[in-house]
């Protein structure tokens, strides 16, 4: 295979991502918050590198009118390439036999380019997981994820500033913003951990409630969500 094969160079941009890029190229930032669509997913891994490690499921769900639409959502097992470290099935649970019959990230991830559509990305830690995708797209198709994200552990970390500014909560110094930490403190259903499917859930319910409570401070807007998510500060 020559170079610019492998690069994703030199061949015609898979229709699936000729149809994402061109979603958000005059994307309107300004509309509440309500109108927009979003997908909120979670990816289990053999291990945090994207360099060696590979993507073993993605689980999404989607959000619109800012209700959960459990009747649309997505779900895949991927075959990874190399032999699955046993570290990993201790954190997700996941077997190499339930990998066996499981399609490659080749066909998985066109699949689920194709399911976000011109939905905004959200998760928790959110960085981490579209490392991956993109590191996947560029190599399999040689073009980036282009929806717009958000990662509700920085609107979290915006949200609990905006309370301290309001001497809500202002002593409390052991502020963990883990998935699980944040959606017990705020009471919300629980959902089996390391699954994808199930942690794209507590992340859905999560960003709801996030969203519903920076309304109240003047979050109304796509921009001034993606200001919140992007502009916050440690709290020391």
């Amino acid at each position: 295979m020559s170079l610019l094969s492998r690069l994703g160079l030199g061949r015609p941009q898979h229709p699936v991502f000729a149809r994402n890029a061109s979603y958000f190229a005059g994307l309107d930032h300004q509309r509440p918050i309500e109108e927009y669509e979003f997908v909120v997913f979670d990816t289990e891994l053999t291990g945090l590198n994207p360099r060696r490690d590979e993507i073993v499921s993605i689980g999404a769900v989607r959000i619109r009118g800012l209700r959960i639409l459990l009747d649309d959502t997505f779900r895949a097992y991927v075959k990874p390439f190399h032999p699955l470290p046993k570290d990993s099935t201790l954190i997700h649970r996941i077997t190499p036999q339930q990998l066996e019959a499981a399609p490659p990230l080749r066909e998985v991830l066109p699949a689920f380019i194709d399911y976000c559509g011109n939905s905004l990305l959200v998760a928790h830690h959110i960085g981490l997981d579209v490392a991956f995708l993109n590191k996947a797209a560029k190599t399999l198709y040689g073009s980036p994820i282009h929806n717009p994200c958000l990662d509700t552990m920085r609107l979290a970390q915006a949200y609990t500033e905006m309370r301290w500014e309001q001497y809500h909560d202002r002593f409390r110094m052991n502020v963990s913003y883990n998935l699980a930490a944040l959606s017990a403190e705020y009471a919300l259903p629980p959902f089996t951990h390391h699954d994808a499917f199930e942690d794209a859930l507590q992340a859905a319910y999560l960003f709801l409630y996030l969203v519903k409570k920076m309304r109240s401070e003047g979050v109304v807007t796509l921009k001034d969500l993606f200001n919140a998510g992007q502009t916050w500060r440690w709290i020391m």
